[in-house]
């Protein structure tokens, strides 16, 4: 018996260790503006006690969040990724001001039509996440916009 219980404590014990940590999670929606805009929208849920780093941060801070659009030739984006007000304040971490969100947010990116939907927009989102003791970057995750 004390075989069996050691057993499944050893198993339960190095599940938890090998857990991969996902405080991130990403959906995407798709906003028609006009006939030939678009508005691609990725949306953040994060878990409590997590904050997700903006995209726009000073040099020797934490690595900002970065999304890379696939090019297919059936649209052009129009500027750059915008993204929510977020939270500004002093990150003792890194020991500077720095912009961050929490529980959710958006990210959005216009794009111009050059063939007519449907077709799909591949993205790929990089982006460092931090809790009270320690940060993360996770494995960068693909989003895919379905334009109808």
């Amino acid at each position: 018996m004390k075989k069996i219980a050691l057993i499944v404590f050893t198993l339960f014990s190095v599940n938890m260790f090998c857990q991969i940590l996902e405080p991130v999670k990403w959906t995407t929606e798709v906003k028609k503006i006009s006939e030939s805009e678009y508005e691609l929208i990725a949306i953040a849920a994060i878990d409590d006690n997590w904050h997700l780093y903006s995209q726009n941060l000073p040099e020797g801070g934490p690595i900002p969040t970065r999304f890379s659009f696939e090019g297919n030739g059936k649209y052009l984006k129009k500027g750059n990724t915008k993204e929510e007000k977020g939270i500004e304040a002093e990150d003792v971490t890194f020991n500077m001001r720095v912009k961050f969100f929490e529980t959710q947010t958006q990210f959005k990116q216009r794009i111009k039509l050059k063939s007519k939907p449907p077709f799909l927009i591949n993205s790929e989102v990089s982006y460092m996440v931090c809790d009270d003791t320690k940060c993360i970057m996770p494995n960068p995750a693909l989003l895919i916009f379905n334009l109808q």
